[in-house]
This record gives structure tokens, sequence and C-alpha cells, in this order.
């Protein structure tokens, strides 16, 4: 066993009442320190951790804690403002082989029940499971019920065993989703609460309100005066009185009460100790508007926040506002104040941020809060979405978010809250959208675009590629139902707007069923004569506002489609009759269960909510038919999402991950850079894991490839040979390898023409049989250093150059997504039996990819991996060539309860 974790860097986190806290481990020089954390206690607590009320185990214990460092033992310690409040540990006795280890855990008086304990508890299970710790155990007095508790809340398994007034308790550090489900709980509740004074200050001080106009800080403090914020509203400048009627004061430290949030709108230089005056006059959080910070200002500027316990939002960003009418709060200096409303939106980029805003408000739609992220140095995507699930008022979610500080905790937060509303975003950066792979190992093959859209997709987020899309999409899902499929009925009383509505379904991957003979003659006692029942039905100009309702009223009584959009040009037929088509849509009585989009060719603006006549409904209305086959293909893809249950990650069997980590262990001790493993390496490397490869033999020599030939030789006696030499990525780019060879003679010579042309390079052969036909498939793992493993599917062979015809899924991977791997690539039909050969093994392909996905979350070390080809027939899926590359990489927990 080895304890891995020790060089972990100190970490800062949230505690239950939302206030922060720094983890690290314990020093030497903490000894004073500790024994003080003990002695304050008092008599009863001191006897509850000791079982006795003596003096002398507060310097027993300080000694214990701050002991030369050695394997298998553990000591982490809580502070805030330099001053210890918490300690936990472990320790196996000595025994570095144990995966035991027996846990204590203090907390100073006056801190209990802020989730001090649990949270150092949870830090230590995460080191403790790096060290391979499978068990804690502790000691406690049975009357120690808060101590309990907390290992029983934790959401691991816990065993107790009483023995008179003591109780053992042993606790499983399984790596279960009750576990993480039960972390994530702690943080979101943590969260929300830090998030209070950002969002709900009840004082608002503006740091650097200027005189003049022009001046961002005299623009938010504007913004927050004219828009009628119900706190207490303060300004700092040391050379006014007043500005806008607002008192002035000369510092933070001179303001007559202490705000809940400042707003700091002071140069670049002057960031930092402005915050940390902040922070010692206990300001509780900071939106810095200020742009232009240095590296080093932007590293004191965080200090600050973590020292003090401020949650910060920014540097460099518009502002925040929340439009609760019981609080208006506008901090921005956007041009105009957001519309009150229900969608929450976060974004990194100001303009961006404008846009929206100015596009929700026109929509009607509103908002409920708006946080311009900035820099994103503190507040996240992650913090507003946890906000918003909670705050009662948000019931659509926008996003523009250009990085990710931790994605996987971000996903686990994205499918939960997807579940409850629909969460949109702009997928900013494609910067290598539509560019083929030009390699066929995996790390050149994994786009950032490819590993975002993984991120969306699995999230349940639905990712548009521009503000006019996120906004067509949004105005969609917050007005309408969602639609059952994708089977759309286009009716329009032109023909040619029909015709391109029915292009931009298809483009969309909208289907477009012919109607039923039912609901054709259904349709037809409705419409006027001359009407045409298809898919467009085409109702003619001669149609009527009556007409339209009834035949809108009866496509949505039949089955058979989920949605129905209609195409309307103005004509001179209606304008003479009176009738106004589009009422015909926004005047129907009752509520319709299935969505209904307008497409109005002449209309001015891309997107528009039509108010119902009932009031409070709306039916959204596209100048472009694209434009609604995008939002209802969005919604579409959003209901099958809901539709099916959580994923979950299967169990394996003949996983040896102990063994695993041996092989990269030692592979590391020899390489301590890293690189590509011998094919020995990964041979074992996928025993491992239980993945299929076809037999193979290595041979150095010519001798021993012919007698390694002579072993595998299949019936029909013809083999593969393959050169090997460290870094060698294309061996058919090399022309390094030798195929369908028959007798030793052609073996002698494959051998001697590698041996010659890769001179002073070859190390040796790979002698494999003859692979049977079948279908070659790719399939691969790349370890990214911010989003985790994503693990790539998709025709392989040569091919996969120049076709790159990949599918990716983040892993661990969940039966849904490898459902979805293997469905996704273009090459889909082949595996189910398309090309006249039958079905391949689909089983047994979703076992590789699971093996491979299980192999790569168990290994951080794994940089990449790359089988190709894999060889899918009907009787199974065989990995016929296999490339891993390691790198020398510390195991972390995604999960992990930490602030950026």
């Amino acid at each position: 066993m080895t304890d891995d974790a020790l060089g972990r860097p100190p970490v800062h986190a949230l505690l239950a009442d939302g206030s922060t806290v720094r983890i690290r481990p314990v020093r030497r020089d903490d000894h004073d320190q500790l024994q003080g954390l003990y002695e304050e206690m008092s008599p009863e607590n001191l006897r509850l951790r000791f079982f006795a009320a003596s003096r002398r185990s507060a310097a027993m214990a300080a000694d214990r804690a701050c002991a030369p460092r050695h394997v298998g033992h553990r000591a982490l310690l809580a502070e805030t403002e330099g001053q210890v409040i918490g300690l936990a540990e472990y320790d196996t006795g000595g025994d570095s082989d144990s995966h035991t280890a027996e846990i204590s855990i203090a907390v100073a008086d006056g801190i209990h029940h802020r989730g001090v304990g649990t949270l150092l508890v949870e830090h230590l299970v995460s080191a403790a499971r790096a060290a391979g710790i499978t068990t804690f155990t502790a000691d406690a007095l049975s009357e120690n019920h808060e101590v309990l508790r907390l290992f029983a809340d934790l959401g691991l398994r816990t065993a107790r065993r009483f023995d008179g007034p003591e109780v053992r308790c042993t606790i499983a550090l399984d790596d279960s989703d009750s576990y993480l489900s039960a972390v994530e709980e702690r943080g979101r509740a943590a969260d929300i609460v830090s998030m209070e004074p950002l969002l709900r200050p009840r004082t608002v001080a503006v740091v650097g309100a200027g005189r003049k106009p022009g001046s961002v800080g005299r623009a938010v403090l504007h913004q927050l005066h004219a828009g009628g914020y119900t706190g207490r509203l303060l300004a700092v400048n040391p050379a006014a009185h007043a500005i806008l009627g607002v008192p002035c004061h000369p510092s933070v430290t001179a303001l007559p009460r202490t705000p809940d949030l400042a707003v700091l709108a002071v140069p670049a230089a002057a960031v930092p100790a402005t915050a940390e005056e902040c922070g010692k006059a206990g300001v509780r959080a900071l939106l810095v508007v200020t742009a232009g910070l240095d590296a080093d200002q932007a590293q004191a500027l965080l200090a600050a926040c973590r020292e003090h316990g401020m949650r910060l939002v920014g540097p460099n960003c518009l502002g925040l506002s929340n439009t609760d009418p019981a609080l208006r709060l506008d901090a921005t200096f956007a041009a105009a104040p957001p519309r009150p409303g229900t969608a929450g939106v976060a974004v990194q980029s100001g303009g961006v941020g404008i846009a929206l805003l100015d596009g929700m408000s026109r929509l009607g739609i509103g908002v409920s809060s708006f946080v311009s992220l900035g820099d994103k140095y503190d507040v996240s995507g992650n913090d507003l979405l946890q906000w918003w699930e909670s705050d009662d008022r948000t019931d659509l979610a926008l996003l523009h978010l250009e990085s990710f500080g931790s994605p996987r905790a971000f996903s686990r937060t994205a499918r939960r809250v997807t579940r409850r509303m629909p969460v949109l975003t702009v997928d900013a950066g494609r910067t290598e959208a539509g560019r083929r792979a030009a390699a066929s190992h995996t790390a050149a093959a994994a786009t950032r675009t490819m590993t975002r859209a993984a991120l969306f997709t699995q999230a349940g987020i639905t990712a548009t590629r521009s503000v006019g899309e996120l906004l067509e999409a949004a105005a969609l899902l917050h007005a309408q139902p969602l639609p059952a499929g994708p089977r759309v009925l286009i009716v329009t009383n032109a023909g040619g707007a029909g015709v391109l509505a029915a292009d931009a379904c298809a483009e969309a991957g909208l289907t477009l069923p012919t109607p039923a003979p039912e609901l054709i003659d259904d349709l037809l006692a409705v419409l006027p004569d001359g009407a045409a029942v298809g898919n467009p039905v085409d109702a003619t100009a001669a149609v009527s506002e009556g007409q339209l309702r009834d035949c809108v009223d009866r496509i949505m009584r039949y089955g058979g489609i989920d949605a129905v959009l209609v195409a309307l040009v103005p004509t001179a037929v209606a304008a003479a009759t009176g009738d106004d088509l589009v009422r015909a849509l926004t005047g129907a009585p009752g509520q319709r269960t299935k969505p209904v989009v307008a497409v109005r060719l002449e209309q001015a603006l891309p997107v528009e909510l039509l108010p119902t006549a009932q009031g409070g409904g709306s039916v959204p209305s596209y100048a472009e038919p694209q434009a609604a086959a995008r939002a209802l293909a969005h919604a579409a893809h959003r209901a099958a999402w809901l539709a099916r249950p959580a994923g979950t990650v299967p169990e394996l069997k003949g996983v040896e991950t102990e063994r695993a980590h041996a092989v990269v262990t030692a592979y590391l001790e020899v390489h301590p850079d890293g690189g590509w493993l011998d094919p020995r390496g990964c041979a074992e490397l996928l025993d491992c894991y239980g993945i299929p490869q076809l037999p193979w033999a290595w041979a150095d020599t010519e001798d021993g490839a012919v007698l390694a030939a002579q072993r595998l030789r299949g019936a029909d006696g013809r083999v593969v040979m393959k050169g090997h030499w460290p870094g060698l990525l294309h061996k058919s780019a090399q022309h390094a390898v030798h195929l369908d060879l028959r007798g030793d003679s052609q073996v002698r010579a494959a051998y001697r023409d590698l041996e010659t042309r890769f001179a002073g390079l070859l190390t040796g052969v790979v002698v494999q049989p003859l692979a049977d036909r079948g279908i070659e498939l790719f399939a691969g793992v790349v370890q990214d250093q911010v989003f985790g493993p994503l693990v790539l599917f998709g025709l392989g062979g040569t091919a996969t150059e120049i076709l790159s015809d990949h599918a990716a899924r983040l892993a661990p991977l969940t039966d849904h997504d490898v459902h979805d791997l293997i469905t996704a690539p273009r090459c889909a039909p082949l595996l189910f039996g398309a090309g006249g050969d039958g079905p391949v093994d689909l089983k047994g392909l979703e076992q590789l990819l699971l093996r491979l996905s299980r192999m790569a979350s168990d290994l951080p070390q794994l940089a990449e991996a790359d089988f190709n080809p894999v060889l899918a027939t009907p009787g199974g899926a065989t990995v016929l060539d296999a490339r891993v590359r390691l790198l020398p990489r510390r195991p972390q927990d995604p999960y992990l309860r930490r602030l950026r």
C-alpha cells in the first residue's frame, strides 16, 4: 500500500453555513495550535473524545498528529483565518499492507453543527482510497450521538458493534453512487447558503463609484438606485459626499453597516488591497467588474476571498441581477435592466449576456437571475444551476460557458437539474468543428468539440450553436409541451412554404409521416375544397380561420403525430374575409397537449412568442422554417432524454484492478516520464480487464518468429507479422506490417525485410494468426486533464483516418452511454446487419467498451489507449492491435468538495 495522497495541496471548501474553511495536511509546526484545540475543549467533550477528561490527552494527541509522516498515517486539519478548528486522522497501525485504518475526529468547541467533521472525513476518505485503504474503523462512546450521527449520515455502509459503553463502527469506503449523492447533497446545500450574499444581499456597497458619468462604478450604482433595490445601498468614494443621491464614505471600514455584497469597480492595481479590506470588514461576497488584472493581482484577489470566506463573481464581468420583486437587485452596467421572469442566465461573455438579456426580455420570458461570470475565478455555472434548482422562481436555465473548472461535478449537477427544467447552452469555442482527424491514435481523433458534445449529451443539456438558436429553442421549451417523439405534421396555406418547412424538418432529423387514412378523411371534412392532405397538408389560400383551427385541433387528437408546424403566408383572400390565421393558433380553446409552432416568412423578428387568447400561454412563431425545425428537434431530444431512465454503470466480472495498478507502477518506475507500453505490457493490461485479444506472440529473432508462427497458425496456415519499436504509432503508414504469410520461408523473409528496413529501430515483432473476416472498428480512450477520460468508438482500420466516423462519451460509461456509442457512428447500420452478413456480437462489443471505460476510470496514468482495429463478428469483438500510453499522473477525486 502506498499513500499517494501525501502530496496533495491545501484546498478550500464550504461548510454547511456557507462559510469557507481550508483543508490541509498537518505540519510539525501545528503542534501548539492542535494542543490548544484540545485544551480549549470542555471537560465533557474531552471525555467523549478520549473516553476520559485528562488534560494530558491534549499533548499526546498533538504529538501523534504532528509526528514524522509515515506510510499508513494521514492527518488533515481544518482552519479558518489561520485558526485551527478541526482535525481528522487515520492510521493503519504501522502495517503498510493493511487495507483497514483507525479514524479519529476532533472539532473545536463552538464550531459544532457546521459540518467541519463531515467535511474532514470526506477528504480523509478520498485520501484513504487513493492509498488503497478500503475500510475505516472507529471507537466511540455510545452516548457520543454527534459522532455516531456523522458516521451514519456519510452515505457509506456503516456497521456498529456495541461493547458495554463503547461502540465499534466499521465504515466501508465503497465508491458508491449513494455516497456521491450524499456528498453532492451536502455540497449543494452549502453552496446555496454561500450564494445568498451574492444574489439576496441585504446591503450592497459599490466601491469605486465615480462622480463623472461614464465610469463603470457609477453605472452600477445608477442601476441599483434607479432599479429600486429594496436593501440598503452604500457607496465608497473618498472624494465625494454623495453620488446619485447615495451617501458616500471614504473606505469600506468607514461604512455604517457591513455590506453582504461589495461591488468593486476600482483600478486593477487596487483590487487586491480593496478585497483584503472587504474581507477584514466582514463582507461576505464580492462582485468584481474590474478588468485587466495581471497574474499576481488575480492570485492576491482570490487569496483574499479564500482567506476571509468571501464568494467571488468575476473579475472582468458585466455584473449580476436578481429580479425578485421583493429585492429588485440590478448590479450590472447593461444598457437596460432585465425584465423579471423565469429564466436563469449565466454567461462568461458580457456581450453574450447583453444579447441574452435583450432576447429573453423581448420574448417576454424574462429573467429570474442573471450572473456574468467573467473570468470565473470562483462562482461557476455549477453554482448557478444549484441556485436555480432551489430558488422557486426559475424554470429555464441558459448558460454560455467558455471553460469548465470541474466538468464531472458539473455533469452530475446538470443531470439532476435537467430532470426538473430545461438547461440550454451555447456551445462556445468550437474551434475544431468540422476538422477531420489526421491520425488514427485516440488523442488526435478526440477534439475539444467532441468532448464538450459528450458532456452536454450525457448531462441532458440542450446544446445550440449560436445565441439565436438558443433563443429559438428557449421560446419553444418555455411556451409549449414537449413532443412525445420526432414526428411532425406540417400544415400550410401555401405549397411553397410547406416544401421549405418539409426540407427544414428533414434536415433537422425530424420525421414527416404520411397521415393515416382516418386522419386524411377527418381533415378533408373540415378543409376547403382543393385541399391536399399529405405531409405537408396544403390547406390552400382559401382556408379560413375556423377551418385552420379545426384542422390543428383534429391533428392534436391523432396519436401518430407528435408536433404540428403551421407555415403561413399573408394572402389577399384572408384579408378580404377578415380571417386571422394566426388567431387560429393562439385563440384555440383548451390546453393543447402537443407542441404547435408557427412559421411566418414575413415576420420581422427571428422568433416571437404570440400570446394566446386565454392568457398565460403563447405560441412560438419563427421567421424561418429552419429555426422552427431546429427548435422542435431540440424539444424532441429533450423529451427522449427525459423518457429514458438514468443509466447505471454495470458491474464487471474478472477485473483485476490491483494487478493493473502494479503493471502501471512497474512501467513508470522504469520510464518516469511515461511513454507507450510495449506489446507485452499492453496485452497484460488488457488482460487485467478481460478485454478480448487475438492470440499473439513476441519474437526478437528470425527463428523466434518462425516458432511463433508455427504455434499460432490457424487452419489455413496464415499469419500476420507487425514490426515494433518504441514510439511507433502508424504501422501501416510505415509499412511495418506483413499480411497473409504462409509457411516458414515467408515468415523468415518478412522478418528479414523488417530487420533490414528498420535497422537500429526494430526491437521485435508481433506474430498473430490471420484474423477472420469482419467489420473493423476503432475503440479508444484519451484522458483529458479537465474533462477526465473520454471513450471514442467508430469505424476502424485505415478508414478511421479518412472518414473520422467516431462517437464519444465521457467515462465511466453507463449502459445507456454504451448503447449510444454503438448506435451513433454512421457505420452503425453495418453492426446491426445492414451489410447482409447479419448483426455482430453487440453484447460482446458493449462489454469491450465498458471494460475500456473501467480501465480508463481506474488508471489516471492512462493518458491514451488505442484499439485499432477491433474486429467485430457475429461470434465476438476482438482487439487485433492495441497501443497504450502512460503518464505519471496522480489520481484526482472529481467529486471531492472543494472550491476551485
